[in-house]
């Protein structure tokens, strides 16, 4: 596969199974194969029916990963949708120098680009789940500072860009969504990465939520992103309904989802095309949602 990052390791099916036998020598026997995904931090790998392997791809992916098996259990009773179990925490060694995790399997596909509004409720739901998470002690979540923190790097995606998109609105909307005011609430959590490879739908409901890696406390208007991420337009409102947010907050969500996409087109376009092509996706529906 194209590598995505320039420090990326080298993780084989054959390397996986030599750290199942090693450190889970239960399901040494167990058939392996690498999962197909437009995720961006972890390799993931199915192991056996029921299970999988996640390992980071990067030195950089490890904090994300052990925050995940530090929360994921305790997060996951307190939602609406599964999330998967937590089987097996790999460790460090000789050939490959980070932990990993190996997790139960949940079946289910991916949203389709511009959802039905068949699933905007249950992301509503979600989302108001993850707000009601009583743990005080977590950490901060990945998008639950300030827009400001990504201000520059935001407007110097929008410049590369302007080939790609009309860099006067972007700047406009983009303006609005960080000159909104903040979030003035205590800590709340968030997942903080609601894309469609983060999320599993089956007959037209939301039936998963994958990836706990970014999740914490802060403003939790970054988990409006898959109005815009996610959603058809006409599932947007049904959405913001929902959810109940007021006008600030949808905006500071905007601008998450707008920030992500700025960034990451480029990044990953030649690397990891569905991964771009949402980016491309979501900035195309922020820029003709801007009344939204």
């Amino acid at each position: 596969m194209t590598p995505m990052h320039a420090d990326e390791a080298t993780i084989t099916a054959e390397l996986v199974r030599r750290l199942v036998g090693e450190q889970f020598p239960a399901w040494a026997d167990l058939p392996i194969g690498r999962v197909e995904s437009s995720g961006t931090v972890n390799a993931i790998f199915r192991l056996g029916e029921t299970m999988c392997v996640r390992l980071p791809r990067t030195k950089g992916g490890v904090k994300a990963l052990l925050r995940e098996q530090e929360w994921l259990p305790r997060l996951a009773p307190l939602l609406p949708v599964p999330a998967p179990e937590l089987l097996g925490r790999g460790r460090p060694g000789d050939i490959f120098p980070w932990p990993w995790s190996v997790h139960g399997w949940l079946d289910g596909a991916h949203p389709a680009p511009d959802a039905a509004a068949d699933i905007a409720t249950d992301l509503a739901e979600l989302v108001a789940a993850f707000r009601r998470v009583p743990l005080r002690d977590g950490p901060a979540s990945y998008r639950g500072g300030t827009l400001a923190n990504v201000d520059a790097a935001t407007r110097a995606a929008i410049a590369d860009l302007e080939a790609d998109l009309d860099t006067a609105l972007a700047t406009a909307l983009w303006d609005e969504s960080v000159g909104a005011p903040a979030w003035d609430g205590p800590p709340s959590w968030a997942h903080s990465d609601l894309l469609p490879a983060n999320l599993l739908v089956a007959d037209g409901r939301l039936t998963g939520v994958l990836d706990f890696g970014t999740a914490g406390l802060g403003d939790p208007s970054c988990d409006l992103m898959p109005a815009w991420t996610v959603l058809s337009a006409d599932a947007r409102g049904t959405f913001r309904e929902a959810v109940g947010v007021d006008d600030a907050s949808w905006l500071r969500g905007r601008g998450w989802a707008l920030s992500m996409a700025l960034l990451g087109l480029p990044y990953y376009r030649e690397s990891n095309p569905p991964f771009a092509a949402m980016c491309r996706r979501t900035i195309d529906a922020v820029l003709t949602d801007a009344d939204g």
